[in-house]
């Protein structure tokens, strides 16, 4: 209990934790903020790292000075580009050795055929959800999704997500409502990120009772 109070404590308090950072390690705080980004995007064992609410913090941050706004964009959207294509490779050379007795031939050649069909949504829009994000890149290598097509698309995703969260939080970080209520705006853009996932959720709940009515 006490490791997954000090997980949410957490994401809902990272303006607390991210001025501790700064106060502490100075511009070593850049070299930190690049690790968790990479690692949520670049490792499939890392999905549950924050990504949208520490781009926010991080813009919040800038624009009182703490940070410099246009190194964090430049680094930070760095960092997830770099994270996602390790992660692509790591499933395009080791996914199926690793799943390779979990997924046969034929799901690893519908997990392509699918990427190569709705890659903009695939690559994309993933990038705005939370876990999905960490999985896509390395589904996408594991489907052997066309290294251009893959790097486009994504490189695309990257940019309006580092682009939307972290500039948001500069522009409204200091907001007297989102300073007195910091907390609940990252809890609402954790609600709102995993938006994505849940229409997903339910889009299969309910299509099951359709494919159960064919069937007879």
């Amino acid at each position: 209990m006490g490791a997954i109070h000090q997980f949410f404590d957490f994401f809902m308090h990272l303006d607390v934790h991210l001025g501790d950072w700064i106060q502490t390690y100075g511009n070593l705080t850049y070299f930190i903020l690049f690790a968790i980004i990479f690692v949520e995007t670049g490792l499939v064992i890392w999905p549950f790292l924050p990504g949208d609410s520490l781009l926010f913090a991080v813009g919040a941050f800038s624009q009182k000075g703490s940070l410099n706004i246009f190194l964090c964009y430049f680094l930070l959207t760095g960092a997830a580009l770099l994270g996602d294509n390790c992660n692509y490779w790591i499933g395009r050379f080791f996914g199926p050795q690793i799943f390779g007795k979990l997924l046969n031939k034929k799901y690893m050649d519908q997990t392509h055929k699918f990427y190569e069909k709705h890659g903009v949504l695939a690559v994309v829009i993933a990038q705005f959800a939370p876990i999905i994000r960490t999985f896509a890149p390395f589904v996408a290598g594991i489907g052997k999704m066309t290294y251009p097509k893959f790097v486009t698309l994504n490189l695309i995703g990257v940019i309006s997500w580092t682009t939307l969260f972290l500039w948001s939080g500069y522009f409204f970080g200091q907001l007297d409502f989102v300073k007195q209520n910091f907390h609940y705006v990252i809890f609402g853009i954790i609600a709102v990120s995993l938006i994505p996932i849940a229409l997903e959720i339910l889009k299969a709940f309910f299509s099951k009772p359709e494919k159960a009515k064919k069937k007879k």
